[in-house]
C-alpha cells in the first residue's frame, strides 16, 4: 500500500458520517429488496412460516410506525451521548484527542444502525396499502423491521457500555498507543539503509503555493521521478511540518527545472489541516505526552495517568529496539536520488520525555517510574548509541528530581534507581564485548 493511499484511507476515517450514510443506504436497499421479494414471489419457501408477521395492514402500519419513531428518537439520544463524551474528552484529555473519538467506528456503526433501521421502516411503510387501495401487506418487510428493532435494542446496550469504557483514560491511552505501534510497524516497509556521510549538497529551491500540515509523502514515487529525470531531490520538510506558501520545501540538483520538480513534489505531498500519524511518529508521541501533561497539571494532579503514559512510551521504545528507523536517503540504481528529513532516535526520545520530565519535576512517583522504564528499555536495546541516549534522559530525570523534590528520602530513592540503571548498562556493555 502506497503512503498516499494509506494517508487517504486514514483521512477517510476522520469523516464521521460515511459509515452512518452507508448503513442508511443499506437500510433503504434492504427494505426495497424485502418488498420486491414479496411482490414477485407468491410464496417464500425459504422463510419459516412461524417466524413471519401474519397480521393485517393496520397492525403493519402501527408496528412500522413504532419502529421508525423509536429508532429516530434513540438515534438522537445516541448523538447527544456522543457529543457529551466528546466534550468530556476535550476537557479531561485535550482537544487534539477528539480525533480518536470521531474516528471510533463503534460510535459510527451504532448511529448508522439506528438510522438505517429508521430508513428501512419508512421504505417498507410506504408500500402498505388497505383493501380500498388494492390490499398489500409486506409481511416479510414487517418481519425484517421486527428483527432490526431487536438489533437496535442490543446495539443500544452495547453502545452505552462502549461509551462508558471509551472515555476511560486507560482506554484512550491504549488507543493512542496502538496507533503509535501501527506507525512503528510500518518502519521496516521499504525503509532504506541510512547512508552515512556529509550533509546533502545545495541546489535550486523549490517552492509550493499551498499551505497546511504535511500529512504524508510518497517518497518512492518521488524517488522514481528523480531517477527518470536524472535529478537529485533534497526535501527540506518532513511529515508533521507546517508548510508556508511560497516557502522552500525542497532543493533540486540537476534535473529538468524547478517547475516540473514542483509539480512532482506537489503530487507526492499530501496536505491537510491536521497532522496525522501515518508517517509522523512524533505526532502519536505528542498525543500520549499531552495526556500525561494534563494529568500532571495542578488542577488535576493525577500521577497515575502520567505513569501509565510513561509505561506505554517505554513499550513503544522496546518495539523500536529491533527495528531501524527510516534512513535519510533513497537510492535508485546505486545513486542517491532523494535526501529527506527523518525522525532520529534522539529526537523521538526528546519528544517522549522532555516535557514529561519538566512537568513532573516535583512528582517522585513519575520520575522514579521514568527511570525504571528507561532501565527496562536499556535491557532490550542492543545499539550502544541508543543506550547512550536513554542514559542521557536518565541523567536529566535525576537532575530534575534533585531540583524539584524536597523530601530527601524521595531524592535518595530516585538516585538509587539511577545507579541501578547505570549498573545495568555497564553490565550489558561488558556482556556484549
Amino acid at each position: 500500500m502506497t503512503s498516499r493511499l494509506r494517508e487517504w484511507l486514514e483521512a477517510l476515517g476522520d469523516i464521521f458520517w460515511i459509515r452512518p450514510a452507508l448503513l442508511v443506504l443499506g437500510g433503504v436497499l434492504l427494505g426495497q429488496a424485502a418488498v420486491l421479494a414479496e411482490q414477485t414471489a407468491s410464496e417464500l419457501p425459504w422463510v419459516p412460516s412461524g417466524w413471519v408477521y401474519t397480521g393485517g395492514e393496520a397492525g403493519a402500519r402501527a408496528l412500522l410506525g413504532a419502529v421508525a419513531s423509536s429508532t429516530i428518537g434513540v438515534a438522537g439520544t445516541t448523538f447527544s451521548i456522543t457529543v457529551a463524551a466528546l466534550s468530556l474528552a476535550s476537557g479531561q484529555m485535550g482537544p487534539r484527542l477528539l480525533r480518536n473519538f470521531v474516528r471510533d467506528s463503534g460510535n459510527q456503526y451504532a448511529l448508522g444502525i439506528f438510522l438505517g433501521t429508521f430508513a428501512y421502516a419508512l421504505v417498507v411503510l410506504r408500500t402498505v396499502r388497505s383493501v380500498e387501495e388494492v390490499a398489500f401487506v409486506p409481511h416479510l418487510g414487517v418481519t425484517g423491521a421486527l428483527l432490526l428493532a431487536l438489533l437496535c435494542v442490543a446495539t443500544l446496550v452495547w453502545f452505552v457500555h462502549h461509551v462508558a469504557t471509551g472515555i476511560n483514560v486507560e482506554t484512550v491511552i491504549d488507543v493512542v498507543h496502538e496507533e503509535f505501534s501501527e506507525a512503528i510497524d510500518r518502519l521496516d516497509h521499504g525503509a532504506p539503509a541510512s547512508v552515512a556521510g556529509s550533509a546533502p549538497p545545495r541546489g535550486v529551491p523549490v517552492t509550493l503555493a499551498e499551505r497546511g500540515y504535511l500529512r504524508a509523502v510518497d517518497h518512492n514515487g518521488l524517488a522514481n521521478w528523480a531517477e527518470e529525470t536524472g535529478a537529485v531531490v533534497v526535501l527540506l520538510v518532513r511529515p508533521g511540518d507546517y508548510l508556508f506558501p511560497e516557502a522552500a520545501v525542497a532543493e533540486l540538483i540537476q534535473g529538468r527545472g524547478s517547475e516540473e520538480a514542483g509539480r512532482a513534489i506537489r503530487a507526492a505531498f499530501s496536505l491537510g489541516s491536521r497532522q496525522a500519524a501515518t508517517q509522523d511518529l512524533e505526532f502519536a508521541v505528542r498525543q500520549l505526552v499531552e495526556i500525561a501533561l494534563r494529568a500532571l497539571s495542578p488542577g488535576i494532579n493525577d500521577p497515575f495517568t502520567a505513569v501509565a503514559v510513561v509505561d506505554r512510551l517505554g513499550a513503544a521504545l522496546c518495539e523500536i529496539a529491533p527495528r531501524r528507523l527510516t534512513g535519510p536517503t533513497i537510492e535508485r540504481g546505486g545513486r542517491v536520488v532523494l535526501h529527506r528529513e527523518v525522525t532520529d532516535y534522539a529526537g523521538l526520545c526528546d519528544a517522549m520525555f522532555h516535557m514529561i520530565r519538566q512537568n513532573a519535576a516535583g512528582s517522585p512517583a513519575v520520575l522514579i517510574r521514568l527511570l525504571e522504564t528507561l532501565g527496562r528499555v536499556i535491557a532490550v536495546e542492543t545499539r550502544a548509541e541508543r543506550r547512550a541516549e536513554l542514559l542521557r534522559h536518565a541523567e536529566l530525570a535525576v537532575s530534575a528530581g534533585r531540583l524539584g523534590i524536597e523530601d530527601p528520602a524521595d531524592v535518595a530513592a530516585l538516585e538509587a534507581r539511577h545507579v541501578a540503571v547505570q549498573r545495568q548498562n555497564a553490565a550489558l556493555q561488558a556482556a556484549r564485548r
